[in-house]
């Protein structure tokens, strides 16, 4: 058996910072020293780490990925948005804000420290950053995730062994908590702490004349960009419409591009279902009859493929009628009506990991 590393973290569990941080750096060469594999102290593979009202209905066993897979990778074929499909737990926000994170190396560099892998310096152990209280926050967690009958039970790539995703979720569980406190929250909020940016949301159905050319202006520079379509009533969560379409969900905006179309222009928008499955089935979804009448060349272009991954196009205008909320998340400062480019430059600040004190629980209720 495995000997397990505890009382040392206890003087190191965290320390901040940006770049390589003290406390991962030092756990990670003390657990290869001793040979043992990282057990985290502050987030236990038990329980009190998946919900704090409930217990769980069936019995989670908690695997590193080793012991779910035979060869795992931290990262398999650069992250991209097919890494992200949503398990049990209602946080299709965050994995929402995880998928807009993947269109953009930087930022998802800084949130996913890419050097990082199962090879012959693994020690179980893996870090994140996020940016809380105006300063990047190193988290540490352990690889145990947990499984049922074998398998990712929450947030997994759909390929079977890469683990970036799970381990991402995980330590953002650590930052608010539990992995219950991710069940209800929005996609500006996640997508904040991954860029210390800043959030806009728009109504849809009021949106300036202009919206079209601000909603690509924000993916060209790489703003994160999120949509969901209001409910009436929470009966009405998670139902989907006719359209397939889902109510209550949160999807990211992954593209947007003009295509020519029997002789005209028309604006088309790309969006992505975190479930990884179930898509619009109207005008421009895959297999539409639209799509024959768009030479190959411009299918290439806009990598039109007709795969059941939960990513899709819509015509702009039908987008406009089923869609009632944008979030745009804007890593500069200058807005998006605005032409000059304006930089700020970011400060970065030594920060701790306190349990209690900046360890929080779930933002919804900040009152409580």
């Amino acid at each position: 058996g495995q000997m397990t590393l505890k009382g040392l973290s206890q003087q190191v569990t965290s320390t901040g910072g940006y770049g390589i941080s003290q406390g991962y750096e030092q756990l990670k060469q003390e657990c290869l020293r001793r040979g043992v594999l990282f057990e985290d102290p502050d987030f236990p593979a038990c329980n009190s780490s998946l919900f704090f009202s409930e217990n769980p209905a069936i019995p989670f066993v908690w695997k590193r990925p080793g012991d779910i897979v035979k060869d795992p990778k931290f990262i398999v074929g650069g992250a991209t948005r097919t890494d992200i499909c949503q398990g049990d737990l209602g946080d299709c926000w965050l994995l929402a804000a995880i998928a807009s994170l993947t269109l953009n190396e930087k930022t998802l560099a800084r949130v996913v420290p890419l050097d990082q892998n199962f090879g012959p310096d693994y020690a179980g152990i893996f870090h994140f950053q996020f940016w809380q209280h105006n300063e990047w926050l190193d988290v540490v967690i352990d690889d145990r995730l947990p499984t049922f009958k074998g398998r990712l039970v929450f947030l997994h790539s759909a390929e079977l062994n890469e683990f970036w995703s799970a381990l991402l979720e995980k330590a953002y569980a650590k930052l608010n908590g539990s992995y219950e406190s991710l069940k209800g929250g929005s996609t500006i909020e996640a997508m904040e702490d991954f860029t210390g940016g800043i959030g806009e949301t728009y109504d849809v159905k009021e949106a300036p004349d202009n919206f079209y050319e601000i909603l690509g202006k924000a993916l060209k520079r790489c703003s994160m960009v999120g949509c969901s379509i209001d409910t009436s009533s929470a009966a009405e969560s998670e139902a989907r419409t006719p359209f397939g379409l889902v109510k209550g969900h949160a999807y990211s905006v992954t593209g947007i591009e003009e295509v020519s179309y029997r002789g005209q222009q028309v604006q088309l928008i790309r969006i992505r279902n975190p479930w990884g499955q179930v898509e619009w089935n109207g005008p421009w979804s895959d297999n539409s009859a639209e799509w024959r009448l768009v030479s190959p060349s411009e299918q290439r272009r806009l990598s039109q493929a007709a795969q059941d991954d939960g990513e899709f196009w819509m015509k702009f205008e039908d987008f406009k009628v089923h869609f009632d909320k944008v979030e745009i998340c804007n890593l500069t400062p200058d807005a998006l009506e605005d032409s000059t480019a304006h930089k700020w430059e970011v400060a970065i600040h030594q920060g701790s990991w306190v349990r209690g004190a900046t360890a929080g629980g779930c933002r919804n209720f900040l009152g409580k």
